[in-house]
C-alpha cells in the first residue's frame, strides 16, 4: 500500500484494518483506478476488491475536496449491489476506512425502514452511497436521493446483478448519472462473461480489463448445510445449533 502513496488518513485506516499487502485483485486494480481509469474486475467474493474500490474512491475525494456546497443525499460515489447483505458488509468496511478522513457513507437497501433510512441520508452529507437497486431508485424517483453529481459509479457483483434480473434497475438508475465520459466506472464480477463485458463496453469509457483467477475458497474439511427458514425463525434455528 506504501506504493501507492495514498493519503495519510487512508494509510492510517489501512493499518488499523490490519492490511499488510495488498491482494492480487487490489495490486491489479489500484493503479488504474488511482489514475482515475474506468476498470472491469474479475474477482471472487471475499478477494479484497471492496477495499479497493473504496480506496481509491476515497483518495480522489481527500485529494479533491468539494468546493460548493450541495443538497444532503448527493453522493459523489454510487456503489450498486445485489443484496442488502453485501451492501450492509460493504458501508461496513467503508467506514472503517473513512475514520481518519472527512469522507462519509451511507447505505439504503430494501426491507427496512424506509423513513428511518431517509432520516440517516439527511443528518450529514454524504459522500459514498452504498445501495440495492430497488431500494435506491425508491429514494430517486421520491427526490430523495440526488445522482447528477456522481463522480464514481461502482457495481459489485455484476454477474449476480445479471441472474438476479436487476440489469433492467440498474439501466434506469445510469441513466439519471452524469454522462460515462464524465465519471469514473469501476465494474466488478466473479466472471467477466460475454454480457458482462458488453453491459460494460455500454457504460464505461476505455476501461481497463483485470482478472484474477478464481481460487478454491471452502477447503475440503469443511460442511456447508443450507437452511432455508423465515427471518422469525433465524434467532431458535442459530440457538439449537
Amino acid at each position: 500500500f506504501h506504493d501507492f502513496d495514498l493519503p495519510e488518513a487512508i494509510m492510517h485506516a489501512v493499518d488499523d484494518c490490519g492490511f499488510k499487502y495488498c491482494t492480487p485483485i487490489q495490486a491489479l486494480a489500484l493503479p488504474p483506478a488511482l489514475a482515475g481509469r474506468d476498470v472491469a474486475g474479475q474477482a471472487q467474493t471475499g478477494t479484497g476488491k471492496t477495499a479497493a474500490f473504496l480506496i481509491a474512491s476515497m483518495t480522489r475525494f481527500i485529494r479533491n475536496p468539494r468546493t460548493a456546497p450541495v443538497p444532503t443525499a448527493t453522493p459523489r460515489a454510487l456503489i450498486i449491489a445485489p443484496t442488502r447483505e453485501l451492501a450492509i458488509q460493504i458501508e461496513r468496511d467503508a467506514h472503517g476506512l473513512e475514520y481518519h478522513s472527512h469522507v462519509s457513507s451511507c447505505v439504503v437497501f430494501g426491507g427496512m425502514d424506509y423513513n428511518r433510512q431517509k432520516d440517516e441520508l439527511r443528518r450529514l452529507p454524504v459522500d459514498i452511497l452504498v445501495a440495492t437497486p430497488g431500494r435506491l431508485l425508491d429514494f430517486v424517483r421520491s427526490g430523495d436521493v440526488h445522482l447528477d453529481k456522481v463522480e464514481v459509479l461502482i457495481i459489485d457483483e455484476a454477474d449476480r446483478m445479471l441472474d438476479m434480473g436487476f440489469i433492467p434497475d440498474v439501466r434506469s438508475i445510469i441513466r439519471r448519472l452524469p454522462p460515462r465520459e464524465r465519471r469514473q466506472t469501476l465494474l466488478f464480477s466473479a466472471t467477466l462473461s460475454g454480457d458482462i463485458m458488453r453491459l460494460a463496453a455500454q457504460w464505461m469509457c476505455d476501461a481497463v480489463r483485470v482478472e484474477v483467477a478464481a481460487e478454491k475458497v471452502t477447503v475440503d474439511t469443511v460442511d456447508q448445510i443450507v437452511y432455508t427458514i423465515g427471518s422469525h425463525q433465524k434467532f431458535n434455528l442459530l440457538y439449537n445449533i
